[in-house]
């Protein structure tokens, strides 16, 4: 099973929690509190869905594919680029 390296920014001023599910039983749930950047290992086929609580009890905001969220893999960096991790950090993707 390869694995892709992916990022995901928690863009709103809520709490959300992350869950991918993808294949041969892969699963992953995390809390993303406002703001901050997560990066995760996980199956090319997977599913990252976002969901938050509303009234009601849990609303799902988002479903994004992985292949979106990719980052780069570090043996493609630029040599001697020191701006290059923060590029990445801009290119994440903000849940709304």
């Amino acid at each position: 099973m390869d694995l892709l390296t992916c990022g995901y920014r928690n863009g709103t001023d809520r709490m959300v929690i992350v869950r991918c599910v993808g294949p041969e039983a892969f699963f992953l749930e995390r809390v993303v509190f406002p703001f901050e950047l997560l990066s995760f290992q996980s199956p090319d086929e997977t599913e990252l869905e976002i969901w938050t609580h509303g009234l009601g009890g849990p609303e799902l905001l988002e479903r994004i594919p992985v292949q979106q969220l990719t980052l780069e893999p570090a043996d493609q960096q630029p040599q001697g680029s020191g701006s290059h991790q923060d590029d990445l950090l801009e290119s994440w993707v903000t849940a709304r």
